[in-house]
């Protein structure tokens, strides 16, 4: 980030940059929001019938983004991983707060992200309601707050024996990306422009997420990889699962590499923020109709099981349904680690 032009002091930034435009606001969920920017917290109004959803996500520059990262996107970006959250329980967003430490003021950076940020609030009708700024390492926490009729949020334990995996659009095309940028995979520059939005852009589930209220049996949000995401339904729910490793959903662009490569970044790439869930076979018809509805493909990739030892496991088929032994199935199976080097 270049050094400050211009002095500010903490409440001249949040007045100058967020609350001004977070004011201007006018959605959707105003209602929920009895008060927001100027005090000591934000006031969101109860609704007997509702439950409220609390989900908070941390961006590093150098972890989660490259130094240097484009701040509009980075704005936006920061805003959709947590309403990625909110739609994978199927929460209604209702506002958000922002924490951001900068190492230094700089007016041209703190425009563009108030711009990509507030752009992405207002489209999925969920205000910034609050906050902290202070002095550091670029450093991006919101906590994002949805509202869920009660009884009807989609938990990560409600899987059962015999359920479907969906997953929705595609995977693998973050990764891809990321794999383009740090040159370990020479990607032309026209296949990298059909897909580099699926790194810097995620597209938040949100409509998905409501949709499969009283649908979906367990739901998460694709971040960290979409089996190792679907373990932590597994563990919940105490289920194993078998998955077709041929049936993950992959762009044009993904399927011009080699299949081992196709299938390693789909498997585990990271960064999709696509909705992996379970549901009962009987809602096959009902989940289509929510495919043609919105637009956006949802594919089964396979199907949960009986858990049979003390761990749960995923379980992956090749095309010809024989299953792969554990040090084939290795390299698919991996998570992004926070903490790793």
């Amino acid at each position: 980030m270049p050094s400050r032009s211009k002095p500010f002091g903490e409440f001249d930034l949040i007045e100058r940059f967020f609350k001004t435009g977070a004011a201007s606001l006018r959605t959707d969920a105003d209602h929920a929001i009895a008060l927001g920017i100027g005090d000591d917290c934000a006031l969101i109004k109860s609704q007997a019938d509702e439950e409220i959803a609390i989900t908070s996500d941390m961006l590093v520059e150098g972890r989660h983004f490259f130094a240097g990262a484009n701040p509009e996107l980075l704005g936006r970006k920061a805003l959709a991983v947590n309403l990625s959250d909110l739609a994978a329980m199927g929460a209604r967003p209702i506002g958000f707060t922002l924490a951001i430490a900068l190492p230094a003021v700089e007016s041209t950076w703190l425009a563009a992200f108030s711009k990509g940020l507030l752009a992405m609030a207002e489209e999925y009708s969920c205000p910034l309601i609050g906050g902290d700024t202070t002095a550091g390492l670029l450093t991006i926490s919101i906590t994002a707050f949805g509202a869920i009729p009660k009884g009807e949020a989609i938990r990560r334990s409600g899987a059962k024996p015999g359920d479907d995996v969906w997953v929705s659009g595609t995977v693998g095309d973050a990764r891809l990306t990321l794999a383009a940028l740090r040159h370990e995979i020479n990607l032309p520059n026209e296949d990298l422009k059909q897909i580099e939005h699926r790194m810097h852009q995620p597209t938040p589930r949100v409509e998905l997420g409501i949709h499969l209220r009283n649908i979906a049996s367990a739901a998460l949000d694709v971040s960290d990889g979409l089996l190792g995401d679907l373990g932590h339904i597994l563990k919940q729910s105490q289920v194993d699962a078998e998955i077709q490793l041929g049936t993950l959903p992959k762009s044009i662009t993904l399927q011009k590499q080699d299949v081992q490569i196709q299938n390693q970044f789909a498997a585990c790439g990271g960064d999709d923020y696509e909705i992996c869930f379970t549901a009962p076979t009987s809602q096959r018809d009902n989940i289509q109709a929510i495919n043609k509805l919105i637009g956006l493909p949802l594919t089964i990739i396979g199907k949960t099981v009986q858990k049979k030892d003390v761990e749960v496991k995923v379980r992956l088929l090749d095309k010809s349904g024989t299953l792969l032994d554990d040090a084939e199935a290795a390299p698919f199976l991996k998570s992004f680690d926070h903490f790793a080097s």
